[in-house]
């Protein structure tokens, strides 16, 4: 039911645009015109363009990514676009039926993590909180919060830039050159922060940060799961009260973009402090006209990071 809404939520979107001329088309095909999903996507690519032509982001600021399904109007602009890049199937779960039924236009679907070898949450929540809880694996799209993987993902929307708008190639080479530059360094104040920690687990709202765990040898223990809305069973609960008591730990991470309801009443049943954790599936309007960015916020996150891993 789903699949056949979105295919003719496509046709219809394709209706309204109408044909295009082979001169526009032409266009059109010398024009670098992007289509982001989300926004470390919107982030990767506009760093790789630059100036040298149009990206835009297709779930608005602030919306919750995991929950997203694309309008008719969203699927016009897809089908305007010449290019649009996704992080993964298991993220924008609605891509497959979009590809299926964008066959007939010049767009080009970019998936950012390709390549990329995907975890499954049951291997990043196999904690002493709970062992039962995560038995049935789901795979974890979470890749950009790893500052190393966004480098793969960068250099994967770079080289699909140059395949399309191969005229560009120099200027996206360049650009692309001086983010990863950016990223190696995000990377290394990692590295540095997290080699002499002692204790090297952290308890967050949302199973989001297992990349980020795996590549400087942390511990993620999540009260819920890949998804932030996903309710952890009293069980659960319970669980990682005796966890967090069991551990001195300090600080229970959550997330600005979601509910934090079950993060605050796990603190207050354990007395600990509440810290936020950005897993960057959407910055606010607010966020980004203050000029923050993916470096930023990882850096923040970083910073929020250090109050537990000591």
């Amino acid at each position: 039911m789903k699949k056949t809404a979105l295919g003719l939520l496509f046709l219809i979107s394709l209706f309204f645009l109408g044909a295009c001329s082979a001169a526009s088309q032409q266009s059109k095909d010398n024009q670098v015109k992007v289509m982001t999903t989300f926004y470390p996507m919107y982030a990767f690519t506009k760093a790789v363009v630059g100036d040298s032509g149009q990206v835009d982001l297709l779930i608005p600021a602030g919306t919750e990514a995991h929950d997203y399904e694309p309008s008719a109007k969203d699927l016009a602009k897809i089908s305007e676009a010449g290019m649009l890049v996704y992080n993964s199937n298991y993220f924008e779960t609605w891509i497959k039926d979009v590809k299926k039924n964008a066959k007939d236009t010049q767009t080009t679907f970019v998936q950012a993590s390709q390549g990329i070898q995907l975890l499954d949450s049951a291997q990043e929540h196999e904690d002493e909180a709970d062992e039962e809880e995560h038995a049935h694996a789901k795979v974890d799209p979470h890749v950009w919060l790893d500052p190393v993987l966004a480098q793969e993902e960068v250099k994967t929307i770079r080289d699909a830039l140059i395949k399309k708008y191969p005229k560009y190639k120099a200027t996206f080479t360049k650009n692309a050159s001086a983010y990863l530059a950016k990223l190696a360094e995000l990377n290394q104040q990692y590295v540095d922060a997290t080699k002499t920690a002692t204790n090297k687990t952290f308890v967050t709202q949302h199973a989001a940060f297992g990349y980020l765990a795996h590549q400087y040898g942390l511990t993620q223990v999540a009260i819920s799961g890949i998804s932030p809305d996903e309710e952890p069973s009293p069980s659960r609960l319970a669980s990682l009260k005796t966890f967090v008591d069991e551990h001195q730990v300090k600080v229970i991470y959550f997330e600005e973009n979601a509910s934090s309801k079950v993060a605050q009443t796990l603190a207050k049943e354990t007395g600990v402090k509440l810290a936020v954790l950005n897993p960057l599936e959407g910055l606010t309007k607010k966020q980004m006209q203050a000029g923050e960015d993916y470096l930023s916020v990882m850096t923040e996150n970083l910073q929020a990071l250090k109050e537990s891993i000591q």
